[in-house]
């Protein structure tokens, strides 16, 4: 859903627009789901867009309200990242960083690769930075990591747009698949001691069920899938991940709703009284 506001003025990141009537018709119908079961018994977030392509929305239940909500990677409340890429909750016990992370794009001189390098430089500036209570990051963080998450790795490495090749080797191949983008990635969680939660318990790759994306069912990229969908979370947490799956299977796209991503779940046990005296602890020093 596009952010409200009018053509070239300044746009409210947390309200829907609704100046057309086509937009009017569409935040109807959602206003509409929002206040029926089950998510009647949610608050939302938004952090929009100018368009639809992008932004995020956090749902936490009424029961469970977070301590404080921002939406930059700098925990500004009034500030917004462009294309409202960035949700933060503080909680009591932890973090929940949601993002949409901006996609490497094909071409140097389009600034897309400058655009990504910033952002993970960014990214991996806010984990070492966020201290005193782990951290759960979710999203479309727009990078498969290893050739284990995608279905085809030669296809991606080998991915060209209109036959150009970047200058650099490192950036060749498939958006979210390239060498430059894996390693900083991989650089990000190695420093900031975080774990993929879905590889930490799936060591297998699974073609039926591991992917998070999948390409047009029609042409070249019809089966062709990627995991991009995430959920990361800090060390201290890899022995409460009870499961995190893909809701998605199968190149038919089932689960995927209409979309080119399928929904991705985490779910962690409560803390033991050990480990919250660890955790309390760790607050008070």
């Amino acid at each position: 859903m596009p952010a409200a506001g009018s053509k070239d003025a300044p746009k409210n990141h947390q309200e829907l627009k609704d100046d057309t009537k086509a937009s009017r018709e569409e935040k109807l119908i959602l206003m509409r789901a929002l206040s029926s079961p089950p998510f009647k018994n949610y608050q939302i977030w938004w952090s929009l867009a100018d368009s639809k392509y992008a932004g995020t929305a956090l749902l936490v239940k009424k029961c469970f309200q977070p301590k404080k909500v921002s939406f930059s990677l700098e925990k500004t409340a009034l500030k917004y990242e462009p294309d409202g890429r960035v949700i933060l909750a503080e909680f009591e016990t932890f973090y929940l960083l949601n993002t949409y992370a901006p996609n490497n794009g094909w071409k140097e001189e389009e600034n897309s690769f400058q655009r990504r390098r910033k952002w993970d430089k960014r990214i991996q500036e806010f984990v070492l930075q966020c201290s005193g209570k782990p951290l759960i990051w979710c999203g479309d963080l727009n990078v498969s990591h290893e050739e284990i998450d995608v279905s085809h790795p030669e296809f991606f490495a080998a991915a060209k747009l209109n036959g150009y090749v970047p200058p650099n080797k490192e950036d060749w191949g498939q958006p979210g698949f390239t060498i430059a983008e894996r390693k900083r990635f991989g650089a990000i969680l190695k420093e900031g001691r975080l774990i993929d939660a879905y590889r930490f318990l799936h060591k297998e790759k699974d073609m039926d069920c591991g992917f998070s994306w999948s390409g047009n069912p029609i042409g070249k990229y019809r089966g062709k899938r990627m995991r991009i969908d995430y959920f990361i979370v800090s060390e201290e947490l890899k022995d409460r991940i009870i499961a995190c799956e893909m809701q998605g299977h199968g190149i038919e796209l089932e689960g995927f709703y209409g979309s080119d991503h399928c929904p991705v779940s985490l779910e962690l046990s409560e803390a033991s009284s050990d480990s919250e005296k660890r955790e309390k602890k760790n607050l008070d020093e």
